[in-house]
């Protein structure tokens, strides 16, 4: 199967690691040259530690980084392509705009899947000429180790997209769960939750940011507390979410101020180096200061 993969930042790049791993042909677009070699860096370098921890094998490896290319040409990219996933930030109006454009040169029975973690699949499927190749492919972060890709069903779907669907997850040795296509889903609408009265904890001083994650890691067995996974994702991008939630959903969905306070101070999580944590090359080496917050 030949895969495009349009975005090449942290979902991206993980979803086309995947792919290529799974065995398929894969090119990584975005829209600088720049953009596209840090993506398939990242690639190799995750391919080589899951080597060190015996996950895959050298030639494995070797094979998937074979099976990758880049481009920064959209056209290029999708030209050939039997799958196209979109990664592209978190908006509805930039995520139509890239589906608009691919669909003038991807082949007319190409499946097109975004990887929305919560904007409505049925919405963004409408732009194309036949809707029903439309599906949601909703990766988990980091995608080359979370297991799980939730598969979002809109309206216009076809079973035949679905059925693809079904085959392409269980190629890359994901575990396929299936949802229909209401806001949030079920993962970023129960994850909302987790995060939203974690973070009012923080903000009443009910307990730190550190036993807040560490009694959720421990009690419920998750691999990251949900602070820490607010940072790892982005905390713009769980304000969006959030607030898109809020509108759809109602105010228990509210963002936090002390959220709000981190976003508007560019505290944006992993990626900016500092969110709830402070870190260093991927890793947490601190807790940021929070102050008093009140609602």
């Amino acid at each position: 199967m030949n895969v495009a993969v349009l975005g090449a930042g942290a979902m991206g790049h993980g979803i086309a690691h995947v792919s290529a791993l799974g065995g398929h042909s894969v090119i990584v677009r975005d829209v600088e040259q720049e953009l596209v070699e840090n993506g398939l860096e990242q690639i190799e370098e995750n391919l080589e530690g899951g080597v060190e921890r015996e996950k895959i094998t050298p030639a494995e490896k070797d094979d998937a980084i074979e099976r990758l290319t880049g481009t920064v040409s959209l056209e290029t990219a999708v030209e050939d392509a039997d799958l196209v996933i979109e990664a592209v930030p978190e908006e509805l109006e930039i995520k139509r705009a890239v589906f608009e454009e691919a669909e003038e040169f991807a082949p007319s029975d190409a499946i097109m899947a975004t990887n929305t973690s919560s904007l409505s699949v049925t919405e963004i499927a409408s732009v194309f000429e036949d809707p029903s190749r439309c599906i949601g492919l909703h990766f988990f972060n980091p995608a080359h180790i979370m297991p799980l890709v939730e598969i979002v069903v809109a309206e216009q779907t076809s079973g035949d997209t679905k059925e693809f669907a079904d085959h392409y997850v269980e190629s890359i040795e994901k575990t396929p769960t299936t949802v229909t296509d209401v806001p949030g889903f079920a993962s970023s609408r129960l994850g909302a939750m987790f995060s939203l009265e974690a973070i009012r904890m923080a903000q009443e001083g009910v307990a730190s940011i550190e036993d807040i994650d560490e009694t959720m890691r421990l009690g419920y067995n998750l691999p990251m507390g949900p602070i820490e996974l607010v940072d790892h994702t982005g905390v713009d991008v769980n304000v969006e979410v959030m607030e898109y939630l809020r509108e759809e959903l109602g105010e228990r969905f509210k963002p936090p101020q002390l959220l709000k306070r981190k976003l508007r101070a560019g505290k944006l999580g992993r990626k900016t180096g500092e969110g709830f944590y402070v870190w260093e090359d991927g890793e947490i080496v601190g807790v940021s200061d929070t102050g008093d917050v009140t609602e």
